[in-house]
């Protein structure tokens, strides 16, 4: 067999991609050195910055390390020039000067690597001291700390999810504080996305808040059956309980002047009433217990005691254990505890499921 062919020789191939890395102007070193990088491996060049190029320790040389040398300075005369044609003309000047593609290589990467370190201390400085406020919406903000995370991620500093997660809920504004404090004692893990979810919800119906209260008309449907049924009201935000997880909680907060009328609320865990007269035994409350509203505030529960709730139809229901809070001022029924023990369907028709029952 002919010597020649025993040579191993790396052919140059043409870029199947037909793009290059746009030209580096001394800024964001890093993400320029991936592309022209992957630029180089298409060529079959990215090995001429890797290695050292070879060198004789013949004398005579055999014909086979010459045709290797000489094979090698063709593809470091195509590197050299590939690099140096991606750098902006000023750059281009200074290192046009160098022999070797290698050594092109290497400085950009000791004076920029340098700057990126100096910038990388800089992301991490800005997420640190990054303080979120009321004047701009929580979303958005949560948005400009992704760009900063991302920022963070392609330095190289390696953080997980859940730290992620815990330093945006850290950084939530000041008018978030009781929200804060409940993500806090969620027990199961979020995801980045599963918690973005949660303060969109959260904005979305402080939003809500704010404005006008929707004028709504409201039936109940009551039907006796002799196996407890309850409809469940789907799509509808869920209670929150901003510090105590077995804490009476109400899922809707909206204010009517009417405190004789009765609403059943699906999200409620409690009954609650507003008015001291509707008792007909009442105890007062001695241990500091609070009731925890869907819009974050937290109302003072004064007593408890049994109210007797009486139907269009001539019923008469026994509500037991019914939390006082003379702020609600909109008496609710817990739809759960009363499909639960009393075997009551509620056909839902009224907006946000909330039902109401007439006075006696």
């Amino acid at each position: 067999m002919d010597s020649q062919s025993s040579v191993p020789v790396n052919r140059v191939t043409k870029n199947p991609h037909d793009e290059k890395p746009e030209k580096f102007k001394g800024i964001d070193f890093k993400r320029w050195q991936q592309k022209m990088l992957f630029h180089l491996t298409t060529m079959n060049l990215a090995h001429v910055v890797r290695e050292e190029a070879p060198k004789s320790g013949e004398n005579p040389m055999s014909k086979e390390t010459m045709m290797t040398i000489e094979a090698w300075k063709q593809f470091d005369f195509l590197c050299r020039n590939y690099i140096l044609n991606r750098l902006d003309d000023t750059l281009y000047d200074i290192y046009s000067s160098y022999n070797s593609a290698k050594e092109v290589w290497e400085l950009l990467e000791k004076k920029y690597k340098t700057e990126d370190d100096g910038a990388k201390k800089f992301v991490i400085g800005k997420f640190l001291k990054y303080a979120m406020v009321d004047s701009k919406t929580v979303i958005k903000q949560v948005e400009e700390l992704q760009i900063l995370i991302h920022d963070l991620l392609a330095e190289g500093c390696s953080i997980n999810e859940h730290f992620q997660v815990g330093a945006i809920i850290e950084k939530l504004p000041p008018s978030w504080k009781d929200f804060k404090i409940y993500l806090k004692h969620k027990r199961r893990e979020m995801s980045m996305e599963d918690m973005i979810l949660r303060l969109k919800v959260e904005e979305d119906h402080r939003k809500g808040d704010k404005g006008e209260v929707p004028v709504m008309e409201a039936k109940a449907n009551v039907v006796e059956t002799s196996k407890p049924k309850f409809q469940k009201n789907k799509g509808k935000k869920v209670a929150k309980n901003y510090a105590n997880p077995h804490a009476p909680k109400v899922s809707e907060t909206n204010m009517v002047p009417d405190t004789k009328d009765w609403w059943v609320d699906t999200g409620a865990t409690r009954h609650i009433c507003g008015d001291r007269n509707l008792f007909t035994d009442y105890k007062q409350n001695s241990g500091g217990e609070k009731l925890y509203m869907g819009n974050a505030s937290v109302s003072a529960i004064e007593g408890k005691g049994s109210v007797l709730l009486k139907f269009t139809f001539g019923k008469v229901l026994t509500l037991l254990d019914v939390l006082h809070v003379p702020e609600i001022r909109k008496n609710l029924v817990s739809g759960p505890i009363l499909s639960k023990n009393v075997g009551v369907f509620f056909r839902r028709k009224a907006h946000l499921g909330l039902l109401i029952l007439g006075p006696s």
